[in-house]
């Protein structure tokens, strides 16, 4: 038997050092918003030789007055480009001036040479010379654009959509609980609940501003996907805990520390063993996968993560807080 809830002060000291952390991360640095909340164009190509370095780049697209261009490599050939919203024409310009970066083009060139036939008539002869044709230098993987007042409208919503969820948690655990009143009421299992779910999205989100500043990842829809999936999953670890422990309360015999303790101590292993094999499929996805998805994946698994931790020592320990502070 682990004494979790014995030791809540270590919980509790390590996961506001980690909170605060992440809120001065996120004060200092921000996030690093993609052209989804900010508008934009953003391009993703492939170079089929050598990628060019990005200072190259920037100087063979400068005559495309693209605005505020950031140029990103990606894996081995690969590389974004963002910049203002531009029209399909200069799209189309900017990737023939990638091509002609280093020699690529878009047509197929042919050689032609006379024949003479038996009748003495000329005839123009075409041939396609496989060693002289030139190849398209890249290969366009995405092109996204994106208007400043959709991006605007996107981030309101996301942000809606996240308290909403809170929200509905809190009253969804209200009413399961509603019979359990002693020691603690109802509406503080939900509480405790919320507080476990704002630890697991500020340090998820305190993450991504480090990665961002540091590494250029930037947070886009799937980012806000990404966390009302690790709201969703966090706050199904933690009822399962509670669940236990008003299953427990009834016909203990211990005080509601030691009650809640057992009940965490029944539970432990199977919120471990359901996240480890989650966090397996997803590092498969995230080391395998394309490129596009690793933000989504990463944000998945670092709130998976800490929603585990919380779900088993933050949550229950807040909980029992809870019932000793009503007791004073």
């Amino acid at each position: 038997m682990y004494k979790i809830i014995q030791n809540r002060k270590i919980w509790l000291t390590l996961s506001g050092t980690v909170v605060v952390l992440a809120i001065l991360a996120i004060a200092l640095w921000g996030l690093n918003l993609g052209i989804d909340f900010t508008g934009g164009s953003l391009l993703e190509v492939e170079f089929t030789e050598d990628r060019p370095d990005v200072a190259v780049v920037t100087e063979a697209v400068n005559d495309l007055e693209l605005g505020s261009l950031i140029v990103q490599p990606v894996a081995e050939k690969g590389m974004i480009l963002k910049f203002q919203d531009i029209s399909e024409e200069k799209h189309q310009a900017l990737v023939k001036a990638l091509n002609a970066l280093i020699g690529g083009n878009d047509t197929l060139e042919l050689n032609t040479e006379t024949a003479t036939s038996t009748d003495a008539t000329t005839t123009p002869v075409f041939e396609i010379d496989i060693n002289n044709l030139n190849k398209p230098a890249i290969v366009e993987l995405r092109f996204d654009s994106v208007g400043p007042s959709i991006g605007q409208e996107l981030k309101s919503r996301s942000i809606t959509a996240m308290i909403i969820v809170l929200i509905a948690i809190v009253l969804y655990i209200a009413w399961a609980f509603r019979k359990v009143s002693k020691p603690v009421a109802s509406w503080k299992y939900g509480l405790s609940a919320i507080i476990a779910l704002f630890h697991d999205v500020i340090i998820t989100i305190g993450v991504f501003a480090v990665l961002g500043e540091f590494f250029g990842m930037e947070v886009n829809t799937a980012f806000v996907a990404a966390i009302l999936t690790v709201l969703g999953y966090s706050v199904n670890d933690t009822i399962v805990v509670f669940d236990r422990v008003r299953e427990n309360l009834p016909k203990s015999e211990d005080d509601f520390e030691n009650t809640v303790n057992t009940s965490v101590n029944q539970t432990i292993q199977r919120s471990i063993n359901t996240s480890l094999t989650t966090l397996l499929v997803l590092l498969s996805v995230f080391f395998f996968g394309g490129a596009t998805i690793k933000p989504f994946v990463l944000a998945l698994t670092v709130g998976i993560f800490i929603g585990t931790y919380s779900s088993i020592f933050l949550a229950s320990p807040v909980l029992v807080v809870w019932e000793k502070f009503g007791r004073k």
